[in-house]
């Protein structure tokens, strides 16, 4: 995407979130977070919605050690990684792809389990905003091509009001201790708790590549 093109798509939805009335702070995380998923995806700005709320709701700054749930890995992950530093990377998210446009955040804990927040969308208020409605039903009513704009406009209206929460207990997962191995059937290394049987995953149920030379 090139520059022009970035600032064209910036003008745009800074005109869009002004008209729904986002306040400045969260204005700036959701231009940063677009830049990060390469464009305003409708998905992305209602993630920004819901990782706002989950922190107010949690009490924390995302300058905090944070760990996060996503019920699925389009769009809102990235919100979460933007937003609160909770990554792939720093392996602090974990992505449970069952199809829920919800996420749960919670703070670092030592205990077997802790307390969290899930916010989530909430189906019954989403009946109010017919744009986003028939969006997130997949419905032939939305029409991508003519409804781009009017879908915005409704996302930054709506805000958290189609949005819900409830206070939820999570497992806590200790971290694995782990030792080095080899796979004899490629020669390369990983961590012992990946040997499925006498190989890696890679040379059995996780092959995802055939080598051609």
């Amino acid at each position: 995407m090139t520059t022009g093109h970035h600032q064209e798509t910036d003008t745009t939805l800074i005109a869009s979130m002004e008209r729904g009335g986002v306040r400045p702070e969260l204005q700036q995380e959701i231009l940063r977070l677009a830049k990060f998923h390469t464009y305003p995806a409708p998905g992305i700005l209602i993630g920004a919605f819901m990782v706002d709320y989950a922190l107010e709701l949690l009490g924390a700054k995302n300058t905090e050690k944070l760990y996060g749930v996503c019920e699925t890995p389009k769009c809102v992950p990235d919100a979460l990684q933007t937003m609160a530093y909770i990554t792939t990377g720093n392996n602090r998210l974990k992505i449970i792809p069952i199809g829920k446009f919800a996420i749960t955040v919670n703070r670092a804990s030592e205990d077997a389990t802790t307390d969290a927040i899930r916010v989530y969308l909430d189906l019954g208020k989403l009946k109010k905003y017919t744009t986003i409605d028939a969006w997130y039903a997949h419905s032939p009513a939305y029409d991508k091509k003519t409804m781009t704009a009017l879908l915005q406009d409704e996302i930054f209206s709506a805000g958290r009001k189609i949005l819900s929460y409830e206070k939820v207990q999570i497992k806590v997962t200790p971290k694995k201790k782990w030792k080095s191995v080899t796979c004899p059937r490629c020669g390369e290394t990983v961590p012992d708790y990946m040997i499925e049987g006498d190989h890696c995953g890679a040379c059995g149920s996780m092959m995802y590549y055939e080598r051609i030379s």
